[in-house]
């Protein structure tokens, strides 16, 4: 442990020094507040031992400056050391960012109890910010486990939802488009049937790999909506545009070559239902747009699967 000590009377510096030294603790001397400043920003002490009555900057202006140099969650014990205590210094000691008020001379058991107890208190307070760190750390974990699907790792119900309602809302203020598109794996419970639940899980997670490579924005995002289905948002995307991120993730799930014994096309197959629109506040919502992304993947299936349509505005039904 490193002490700071500032006083501009060597022989009390000396004192302390030598009291801190039997305590196992380094002590650090500076002269002057403006010394002891940079002292502290240069080697960050765990303890400050500071002189009220100095020329120049004197303690209480000093120990404001240091205040302001601490980091985010750091705090430095600092104890004032002066020759007497008026009601009025120890008010305005306090109000600057003293943790104690020693009268000087000090006596060597007296700052022992002192700086001791400033160690207890700074252990326990790391230790209270250690555990602080640890549980925002566990809380956002758990925050994005609550977002993501945990079979196939995409983005869950839950994230669709408000990302959702977040582009519905930005696109109503900056008039840009906004695109759906709803997936669902032709023929998936006969795959399960075949193959097993275990290999349907994996055919799962490999169609939300070719889901993921087939968006390459950040503000894209493709969800697990349920089941064998999925959907993407494309926020700034128009109508042509979804058609071409939807037919080109078809094609690489189609490429992949995934056997389907029970499908027509002896291959895992996504069809697929897009929609767009631009947002705005007319009563067509964005569940309207879920129910035409719907609408033309359910018209997608009755033209044999394995294909893209796009929907014709207002035929679904939120």
């Amino acid at each position: 442990m490193k002490a700071l000590v500032i006083d501009d009377m060597l022989t009390s510096a000396t004192v302390i020094s030598h009291q801190l030294r039997c305590m196992g603790i380094e002590p650090l001397v500076a002269s002057d507040g403006p010394a002891g400043i940079e002292l502290f920003k240069e080697l960050r002490p765990e303890l400050i031992l500071l002189d009220v009555q100095m020329p120049g900057m004197d303690g209480f202006e000093t120990a404001r400056r240091l205040r302001q140099l601490e980091r985010d969650g750091e705090w430095t014990p600092i104890i004032f050391l002066a020759s007497r205590a008026s009601d009025e210094e120890l008010e305005r000691a306090i109000s600057v960012g003293s943790d104690d008020f020693l009268v000087k001379p000090v006596s060597e058991m007296v700052l022992t109890a002192k700086v001791r107890a400033m160690q207890r208190i700074s252990q326990m307070r790391h230790s209270l910010v250690v555990l602080t760190r640890r549980l925002d750390e566990a809380n956002r974990e758990l925050l994005r486990l609550s977002l993501v699907d945990g079979l196939t790792g995409v983005a869950n119900r839950r994230q669709f939802d408000e990302s959702l309602r977040r582009e519905w809302a930005r696109g109503i203020r900056t008039s840009a488009s906004l695109s759906l598109l709803m997936c669902d794996v032709d023929c998936f419970k006969q795959y399960n049937d075949r193959y097993g639940h275990q290999r349907g899980d994996e055919c799962l997670r490999q169609v939300s790999q070719v889901l993921e490579s087939g968006v390459r924005r950040p503000a894209d995002l493709i969800a697990r909506y349920g089941g064998e289905e999925f959907v993407a948002i494309l926020p700034d995307t128009e109508l042509d545009g979804a058609l071409s991120v939807a037919e080109e993730i078809r094609s690489a799930l189609e490429a992949r070559a995934i056997p389907h014994d029970a499908s027509p096309a002896g291959l895992v197959t996504l069809s697929i239902g897009a929609a767009s629109v631009v947002p705005r506040r007319d009563g067509y919502t964005s569940a309207r747009l879920l129910a035409d992304a719907d609408a033309a993947l359910y018209r997608a299936k009755q033209a044999g699967r394995n294909r893209v349509h796009a929907a014709v505005p207002g035929e679904g039904r939120d």
